[in-house]
């Protein structure tokens, strides 16, 4: 099964855009419920991936096709957005070596929102395992007069012995929290580390990942009815000290990541005008970033490479009219079609 979607090519530098032909991505699974995050689990290769109510495992067959099954459920639902809101639950995703998966949440209120670290093996567990069965819970984070409440932990990335995670809690400040691992190698407590908007003066930080030299390197969402505000910084991810910051010229960066051969790729949900959503690859060149456009996509959320190269990305989609079947999709591009609509 293929998407029916034109998927495109383009340049923007400074406002000049050129249009391209690329390769369509197969839909690896339909029906999914506003999915958020996808993870590649290591060793196994399955693809994890983030919706509403819990997290599913992606297996791939003998037949060369993937079959789903629900390893984690019974998470609760909040809402996010303004003008469009949708209904949300775990948001982000990553795993530290191919035993424990890192789960930041955004099924609560912001007081109450906490990052999971749960046990998983190479196999899907007999029965799903209920959201309250994390072997560790980081957070929630204490709030004061002069701290605000944190939650929506929609990015989540680890290196450098240490969990990341973005949160979308206190509007002023923008945190990037993190754990650090102990010589134990147990996660210490969550706290704050990077106020993003103080540092860019941008809000929401929303995707996060590590660079191909350790550094964080993160994706300032920025306000969603604000069009082409969003930015591309990097942190050092020891002390936390802004390096560098670009302007994109995408409208809501939600997903970042990094290829093999350390080529950066984006999603832009779009948020203001959602017929602009779709993935990017960022190059920076003397001093700018420039964004090439690969492919259109409705509503993309989050992305991931796996070791073979191919890419895999999660959309919101749009629902039919006139039916209940969620439009959600798990989307996969081959390395082959990635590097040949990025050279054209």
């Amino acid at each position: 099964m293929r998407i029916q979607l034109r998927f495109l090519a383009a340049i923007t530098i400074c406002g000049m855009t050129a249009t391209l032909a690329a390769e369509e991505p197969i839909v690896i699974s339909a029906g999914l419920n506003n999915p958020t995050g996808v993870a590649i689990q290591p060793e196994t290769g399955d693809v994890f991936v983030a919706e509403r109510t819990g997290i599913l495992r992606f297996m791939l067959g003998p037949d060369g096709t993937y079959k789903k099954s629900v390893e984690i459920t019974d998470f609760p639902t909040d809402q996010y957005g303004k003008g469009p809101v949708y209904d949300i639950g775990p948001l982000g995703v990553a795993f530290v070596g191919a035993e424990y998966l890192i789960v930041g949440d955004g099924s609560q209120q912001d007081d109450k929102e906490v990052i999971r670290i749960y046990q998983l093996t190479g196999n899907p567990p007999s029965q799903p395992i209920p959201a309250s069965l994390a072997i560790l819970t980081l957070g929630p984070l204490k709030s004061t007069d002069e701290l605000k409440p944190e939650g929506n932990y929609y990015g989540v990335a680890f290196g450098h012995g240490s969990i990341y995670a973005t949160a979308n809690g206190d509007d002023t400040k923008g945190w990037i929290v993190r754990s650090v691992l102990g010589e134990d190698s147990i996660p210490g407590e969550l706290h704050r580390f990077i106020a993003t908007k103080e540092a860019v003066e941008r809000d929401a930080p929303v995707a996060i990942t590590i660079g191909p030299q350790g550094e964080l390197v993160v994706g300032q969402l920025g306000e969603i009815d604000v069009a082409g505000d969003s930015l591309l910084s990097i942190y050092d991810a020891s002390s936390g000290e802004l390096k560098a910051n670009y302007e994109t010229g995408l409208n809501d960066i939600t997903g970042l990541a990094y290829d093999s051969d350390g080529n950066l790729y984006a999603t832009d949900f779009s948020w203001m005008d959602t017929n602009r959503g779709a993935l990017y690859k960022l190059t920076v060149t003397d001093g700018e970033c420039v964004a090439t456009k690969l492919a259109a996509l409705d509503k993309p959320t989050a992305l991931t490479f796996g070791e073979d190269g191919q890419l895999f990305v999660t959309v919101f989609g749009t629902a039919k009219e006139g039916t209940d079947e969620f439009p959600g999709q798990l989307l996969q591009f081959s390395k082959d079609s990635l590097a040949a609509s990025a050279n054209n």
